[in-house]
């Protein structure tokens, strides 16, 4: 799941970078160095990432809360031994699960970061 989370992160932050090419270019020719730049673009996919955090575990953890407290979702006994679904919630999984989501998606963004060094102001600029 993790490196699919990173994937769609690598995907998103190109189409960043692409759409964004004149600004990197008239940034470059303001006197803005690479590192700058970088750091705007992985700043912006950091709050994407932490965004659909927040919202996956809004989501998740609701689901789990409802069928911990209602056990909305039943089982056959027959076959399973047990009646409705068990959940257990641990928040200290949770918490690290989150942090190395964040972590192992921030780091694979930035392989793809580097594509704006190899932006050139004449040429971006040339086509706004």
């Amino acid at each position: 799941m993790i490196l699919i989370a990173g994937i769609n992160m690598i995907t998103a932050l190109l189409v960043l970078i692409l759409e964004r090419v004149q600004m990197i270019g008239i940034l470059k020719a303001l006197g803005s160095n690479n590192t700058s730049i970088r750091k705007i673009f992985l700043y912006n996919a950091s709050y994407l990432i932490l965004k659909g955090l927040f919202w996956g575990n809004v989501i998740g953890l609701s689901i789990i809360f409802i069928q911990y407290y209602f056990e909305f979702i039943t089982l056959n006994p027959e076959t399973y031994y047990v009646t409705t679904m068990p959940v257990y919630i641990s928040f200290t999984a949770i918490l690290l699960l989150n942090m190395g989501t964040l972590l192992l998606c921030f780091l694979m963004l930035i392989i793809p970061s580097y594509i704006i060094t190899k932006i050139l102001p004449s040429k971006s600029i040339k086509f706004a």
